[in-house]
């Protein structure tokens, strides 16, 4: 009998996933060493961490640039060359905390995403980041407070900044052209976050987006710019993996929140997104599985050409998602709107000391 393993006809998703998964990482292998070949060198991309008693969690992303460059590679305006940046995969990484040094591996894209034991004081702390051939860079790591009982999850597109994300023409615009500065951020959100953070001492900030890990550097600028509370970002990548031909980023959102319940059981988080993609779904679905740990559900308001940009609401007028016994959920078209409503809720003064 013949073997049909490998017909079209028969080949399984998971596969095809893998076969997909061997040729980027055969691509990527080509791209290294034709890069190496032209004198590029490594340099590590710090991302924000955050931690908690006796743990940290570091981000960051190694990738190949020009030696004289590596600062314009860093502080690049345009999002499409970060997109074309050459990924270093399985490069040794030298974490320094203190006295105290690992080393960590990247995976197939260059991320390093890893859990340390270590024991640093709550607040804003810094470690630094070397691979082979790099220079040092400095990350930095908030530790949160034992006592701490409220954080903030905050999605990024059409929440934080206006991007019509699900149209796909509009959204590589955004992602691989359009300068950092012509980008808009929601009317008020920055505002409603800022009173978030400085009025509940102590509390977590993560920026939780389906966004490739290429354009955090542009986010980040980007939310400095507009004077969001600083935080640290979970984002994905795009591509292959073992079992599928591309990430999901509703896995990537539900599997991440599911990790902050777990890591801190006595935080109730404040789930911020909008009604444009999927977050009203995931924020139900995680509050009805972790409802003690859910402080409340703000949903930002698409206006409607911005809906129909985005491929329509999430839900109907007549399906209702809150109710019942869970978190209270709050909607408005902007910060302003939810900041409002947030204060009936007692989460933030009713009047702005500012």
């Amino acid at each position: 009998m013949p073997d049909e393993r490998d017909t079209p006809e028969t080949a399984s998703p998971a596969r095809w996933a893998l076969r997909a998964v061997a040729l980027e990482d055969r691509f990527h292998r080509f791209r290294a060493r034709w890069g190496r070949r032209r004198g590029l060198e490594p340099v590590v991309i710090p991302y924000s961490g955050y931690g908690g008693d006796g743990w940290i969690r570091v981000l960051c992303r190694v990738l190949l640039a020009r030696p004289s460059k590596t600062a314009k590679t860093r502080a690049t305006i345009r999002g499409w060359r970060s997109f074309v940046s050459i990924p270093v995969a399985d490069s040794t990484v030298t974490v320094r905390i203190g006295d105290q040094e690992f080393e960590v591996t990247s995976d197939r894209g260059g991320v390093v995403d890893v859990d340390l034991a270590v024991d640093l004081e709550p607040g804003l702390r810094t470690i630094s980041l070397e691979a082979p051939g790099s220079e040092r860079v400095e990350a930095r790591i908030y530790v949160v407070r034992p006592e701490a009982r409220l954080g903030v999850v905050c999605d990024i597109d059409d929440t934080v900044m206006v991007t019509a994300l699900p149209r796909p023409f509009l959204a590589a615009w955004n992602t691989f052209v359009l300068d950092e500065h012509a980008r808009r951020p929601v009317p008020g959100m920055a505002v409603m976050l800022e009173r978030l953070v400085r009025e509940n001492p102590g509390s977590p900030v993560i920026y939780l987006s389906t966004g490739a890990w290429n354009v955090a550097p542009t986010l980040d600028r980007f939310m400095s710019r507009h004077l969001y509370p600083d935080g640290t970002m979970l984002l994905t990548d795009w591509g292959p993996t073992h079992d599928r031909l591309f990430r999901s980023g509703r896995d990537h959102k539900r599997t991440s929140l599911e990790r902050l319940a777990r890591e801190f059981p006595d935080v109730r988080w404040v789930l911020i997104g909008d009604d444009g993609q999927h977050d009203e779904e995931l924020y139900r679905d995680f509050s009805e599985a972790f409802p003690q740990n859910v402080a409340a559900i703000a949903i930002r308001q698409l206006s409607t050409p911005e809906a129909v940009l985005a491929g329509g609401r999430s839900r109907g007028d007549d399906s209702p998602l809150d109710g019942g016994d869970g978190p209270p959920w709050v909607w408005a078209p902007d910060g302003a709107g939810l900041a409002e409503q947030l204060a009936t809720l007692g989460l933030i003064a009713a009047d702005d000391p500012s």
